[in-house]
């Protein structure tokens, strides 16, 4: 009988190395969960919400709303991640309207929208999301969208798959435009040339012609809906770094692809971002946009 091969000790840096990825690992896991949990916190508190008079504030417009329940909902979810995870930094979108930097780092950083979708919350249209993204190294480790008034709950953790309510997801197979649906935004900018080239875009999408243009009026949701395989591209130039954290994940762990509105890379920074069933699909929407470039979140503020 042929004698088995002695088995070779294992080098300790080896061992060490692997012990410290899995223990990371488990951290993460462990944040991810703790940012479900906050987001079913979160949709609680903005469906009682809903039963009451909403308070509205605007920021950088009009239309540009907020409301105390926004504010809120991003103190809870930043209190409680503080008290659990001290050393961990924080992108809020109000705290960033309130003057907070807007700077993505290496280190674990929670991006966060307490509510995505604030003027359908105003108007208590029924799409409205709590969004909770999780990046190290300016890698994106988890992502949580929880559409409150849906009771539906979008996850995704790098490598390992996206799901609703526990469901993996997957992504539309049409890899011919003219056969698909279309999500995008107008945003809350109303300045005539951005509003003119997002016009311009539009048009030019809907003349393809693809079956039909859509808006859940949540950046977010738009997203899950790409990974849901419902619609096979959502587009958008003008929304920030906590509106598509979370979904980008969920996106591409659904096999979608992320681009930027002229091709090549997306940078979350840039307020510019095509999330697609496909690259066929990525690139034929991009052939279409009429771009322009918003200040990035990351600009330094002007000087006053």
């Amino acid at each position: 009988m042929r004698s088995r091969r002695p088995v070779e000790a294992a080098n300790p840096q080896q061992t060490v190395s692997r012990s410290c990825s899995s223990k990371m690992a488990d951290l993460w896991q462990n944040a991810m969960d703790h940012a479900v949990a906050l987001a079913r916190r979160a949709g609680e508190v903005v469906r009682e919400a809903l039963q009451d008079d909403r308070k509205v504030m605007t920021k950088s417009s009009s239309v540009d709303l907020v409301t105390q329940t926004d504010q809120k909902v991003e103190q809870l979810i930043i209190q409680s991640v503080k008290e659990k995870f001290p050393t961990h930094s924080f992108i809020g979108e109000e705290s960033v309207a309130a003057g907070e930097p807007c700077d993505l780092t290496n280190a674990p950083t929670w991006i966060i929208d307490p509510i995505d979708g604030t003027t359908n919350f105003v108007h208590a249209f029924p799409f409205v999301a709590v969004s909770i993204g999780f990046s190290v190294n300016k890698q994106m480790e988890f992502g949580v969208v929880y559409s409150c008034l849906e009771d539906k709950m979008y996850t995704a953790r790098r490598g390992n798959g996206a799901f609703c309510n526990g469901v993996p997801l997957q992504v539309s197979d049409q890899e011919d435009i003219k056969q698909s649906i279309i999500t995008t935004e107008f945003g809350s900018s109303r300045d005539p040339e951005a509003v003119e080239k997002i016009f311009s875009s539009l048009r030019s999408i809907l003349c393809i012609p693809v079956h039909g243009v859509r808006g859940a009026g949540t950046a977010a949701i738009n997203m899950c809906h790409v990974a849901s395989g419902c619609v096979e591209a959502y587009y958008e130039i003008g929304i920030h770094v906590w509106d598509i954290a979370a979904g980008s994940l969920v996106v591409s762990e659904a096999g979608g692809v992320l681009m930027d509105v002229e091709g090549g890379a997306v940078d979350l920074m840039s307020r510019r971002v095509v999330a697609a069933n496909s690259k066929t699909i990525a690139e034929r929407i991009v052939k279409e946009i009429d771009s322009f470039s918003p200040p990035r979140d990351d600009a330094a503020p002007p000087p006053v």
